[in-house]
């Protein structure tokens, strides 16, 4: 498997070894021990798997208290898919990075416990996993307005189909501090 890094700290892309033949195709999506030894300790308590239609918009989310890391990959179709550092005190709060995750390139994105996360669906269809270090709480759940122009996320679409919940999250700066993670260096 291949790492790569991204512009966040502990956001990391994962590129598996595919073993390829006229037949198909097998790879390992997630293995902890082979990622542990990459430094990627993702402890899954959680697996959801959604689907979303061309231009469907979802996030950007997160959980305070209680947050969940999320390591994504798409089984079929393709995403645009971003995270966002929300940690009061890091040195790169507010900043994002966003990658391409596709059912052709196989790759996988792993946002640690600390971010928002948010993804568009670029294909007539696009069929996300993700695994989570934590369940989901309904009282911890948040989101930040996908639009907010101090995070200026350069959207490969103008105009989303959202829920009612992303359309009116409220902007990050609007956010009281003690609804936010803390960075932990």
């Amino acid at each position: 498997m291949k790492i790569i890094e991204t512009g966040l700290q502990g956001c990391v892309v994962v590129e598996p070894k595919v073993f390829d033949d006229a037949r198909g195709f097998f790879y390992e999506s997630f293995n902890r021990d082979r990622l542990a030894a990459r430094g990627l300790e993702i402890a899954v308590a959680q697996a959801n798997v959604s689907s979303s239609a061309r231009g469907v918009l979802r996030g950007l989310h997160y959980q305070w208290p209680d947050p969940q890391g999320k390591y994504l990959s798409v089984v079929d179709g393709e995403v645009w898919d971003v995270a966002v550092d929300i940690r009061r005190g890091s040195p790169t709060f507010a900043r994002w990075t966003a990658v391409v995750l596709s059912s052709e390139n196989r790759r996988h994105f792993w946002i640690p416990e600390g971010f928002a996360h948010g993804f568009v669906a670029l294909s007539e269809r696009a069929v996300l996993s993700y695994l989570c270090t934590a369940t989901y709480d309904a009282t911890a759940d948040a989101a930040i307005r996908w639009d907010d122009p101090d995070l200026a996320i350069d959207w490969p679409v103008a105009s989303p189909q959202l829920s009612e919940k992303d359309a009116r999250a409220p902007f990050l700066a609007d956010i009281a501090a003690e609804r936010l993670p803390v960075y932990r260096g």
